[in-house]
């Protein structure tokens, strides 16, 4: 009698259910993945690109056709949001002087009404140029005054003046407070200072430039073959505080260095020595303004 073939016990494996779990814990962590992730389309766009390049075009897609695929887990498009794109704007605003002129003609049409037709005068190119030069005038201004409040305590101690010209800042640090004697390392208590000041240049429209000035006191150090290496290299220093503060563009900044070529006063004491021995901040308004005092041939030969 042949003997009965061993009965299969009923049920699955106990390893199947290790495995299912394994496998389920498997797919939802990468349905997490794939939901985290976040799709754009311009890099989408390049990448399609660098694969058609690569591999060749299998469908062309008609430009009305809308483009599906983009995402594993939902069917429809969905872009990403975009920054919008920087669109040139040209606003017109009523100057003081205009409104002024506005404000005659209205009053001459009343006064002459059903007297016939009166001719008004109009506004010349010049006054208008002077209007436009006042209000900048009065911005710059504002924004000078907004430096001085920032920095008063500074001012009280001597470390840095502000003044105006035109349409021109100027901030002067001194070397007190700022640097050592003979050296471009800025003092670590000056960077506050740079921070504050960062802060109100970043909203005043215009041009800064950074430029180093010395005393005429020769020097010939193992960093510093002169004082045109040394009026530099603390320019340079200014420069790196003040771009510190991310939202300042350095397209705007600009480095001069001067060495004792522009003293404020003559060198003929200690304390004249002293006030020469600065780092100014220029903010411009305007890219046609001269720099320094180069003769005007010059500045339009370049």
């Amino acid at each position: 009698m042949e003997e009965e073939c061993p009965k299969c016990p009923q049920g699955l494996p106990a390893w199947l259910a290790t495995f299912a779990d394994l496998m389920s814990l498997l797919m939802c962590f990468f349905v997490l993945l794939l939901s985290f992730a976040e799709i754009d389309a311009i890099r989408f766009k390049k990448m399609a690109e660098s694969m058609k390049d690569a591999f060749g075009v299998q469908r062309d897609v008609p430009a009305a056709e809308i483009v599906k695929g983009v995402s594993v887990i939902k069917q429809e498009w969905s872009p990403s949001i975009t920054e919008p794109a920087v669109i040139a704007e040209i606003r017109q605003e009523t100057s003081p002087v205009e409104r002024e002129h506005l404000k005659m003609n209205a009053d001459q049409d009343g006064d002459g009404a059903g007297q016939g037709t009166v001719q008004q005068p109009e506004m010349d190119a010049e006054e208008v140029l002077q209007s436009a030069q006042q209000l900048r005038e009065q911005q710059m201004e504002a924004q000078a005054q907004l430096l001085r409040e920032a920095l008063q305590d500074e001012i009280a101690q001597g470390m840095v003046t502000i003044e105006r010209e035109g349409a021109k800042i100027i901030l002067r640090i001194r070397e007190r407070g700022s640097f050592r004697s003979g050296s471009a390392s800025l003092d670590p208590g000056f960077y506050d200072v740079m921070d504050r000041i960062s802060r109100v240049l970043k909203d005043t429209p215009g041009d800064i430039v950074v430029a180093g000035h010395t005393d005429n006191v020769p020097i010939r150090t193992g960093r510093f073959r002169s004082n045109w290496e040394l009026s530099s290299a603390r320019a340079v220093t200014v420069v790196h505080a003040l771009l510190r503060n991310p939202d300042i563009n350095p397209d705007r900044v600009l480095i001069e260095a001067w060495a004792d070529t522009k003293p404020l006063v003559p060198n003929d004491t200690p304390e004249h020595r002293a006030e020469n021995r600065r780092v100014e901040l220029l903010v411009r308004r305007g890219k046609d303004e001269p720099q320094g005092d180069l003769p005007e041939s010059e500045g339009q030969a370049q």
